[in-house]
């Protein structure tokens, strides 16, 4: 009986993080994407020139998704070793692990490339947007959207 729960256990978190990693995998706006506080925002339109575009890595700030799943996932399987004070204990250091794991996994999961684009606008000021995407090219004509969340480039 113990080890039909145990399975039944950990097949749950597989599926658990599995699903919630899928999900984070695909939340990742494009270049070409709007989140939905973007639409029917009046967004600031102004045009210049990219004076420079440069290659970044762009990855998730915080990680709560992957260190959740992960910190459960791990707890369960910690609870299924020993008893007792071990039992707790296991149960602790599994969640801990488990929460720096899927912490690293969601990390990696949302890396993007992008650029970040400095545009010497029309009127006369300079200004820097990071996203994603491999979009512009140095001395290309571009918009600049700005609106109250982010910014973007766009080519004119």
């Amino acid at each position: 009986m113990q080890k039909n729960v145990f399975f039944s256990n950990v097949f749950f978190s597989i599926f658990a993080v599995s699903a919630l990693t899928v999900i984070a995998g695909c939340s990742t706006l494009g270049p070409d994407d709007y989140g939905h506080s973007d639409v029917r925002v009046e967004q600031r339109v102004t045009y210049g020139v990219v004076e420079s575009a440069h290659a970044v890595r762009m990855n998730e700030d915080h990680a709560p998704l992957g260190t959740i799943a992960g910190a459960a996932l791990g707890g369960i399987l910690g609870n299924e070793i020993g008893r007792g004070l071990g039992r707790a204990a296991a149960t602790v250091a599994g969640a801990v692990a488990g929460g720096i794991g899927g912490n690293a996994i969601e990390h990696r999961l949302t890396e993007e490339n992008g650029q970040e684009i400095v545009v010497r606008l029309n009127n006369g000021r300079t200004v820097a947007v990071t996203q994603g995407g491999q979009t512009v090219g140095v001395g290309e004509r571009v918009r600049v959207l700005a609106g109250p969340n982010r910014s973007r480039v766009e080519r004119a």
